[in-house]
């Protein structure tokens, strides 16, 4: 499913590691995703996170969408910054999960978002 992820790819978004309920993305924040105020646009922050959930929600086969998401915003990105997101399963059930992913800079945390998802087949 990421090879096809135009929107992911095209911000150079790479996929380090995919595993069953798990995944984790990079993304370096460039000169072009830097809002008004010099720092990381909060949108590309969500976006990597949601690549991620994405990445560790669908499983072989299936087509899993998100059915809700939110996002805290820890500290503020720059850019150079490189980012990675980690994304874990917490809980399936019927054809819904709970997803939190967290986004570092280094060993700091960036961003904390959760997400639910939902399969629709």
């Amino acid at each position: 499913m990421f090879a096809a992820d135009v929107a992911s790819t095209s911000l150079g978004i790479k996929l380090l590691h995919l595993a069953e309920g798990t995944a984790r993305l990079s993304m370096t924040i460039t000169a072009r995703m830097v809002n008004g105020h010099g720092i990381g646009h909060g949108g590309y922050v969500f976006l990597l996170a949601d690549s991620a959930f994405a990445c560790a929600c669908n499983r072989e086969g299936s087509v899993t969408v998100a059915a809700q998401a939110e996002i805290d915003f820890i500290a503020p990105v720059h850019e150079g910054d490189d980012l990675v997101a980690d994304a874990v399963e917490r809980t399936s059930y019927g054809r819904s999960g709970i997803y939190d992913i967290t986004v570092r800079r280094g060993d700091q945390v960036v961003a904390e978002f959760r997400g639910r998802s939902r399969t629709l087949r």
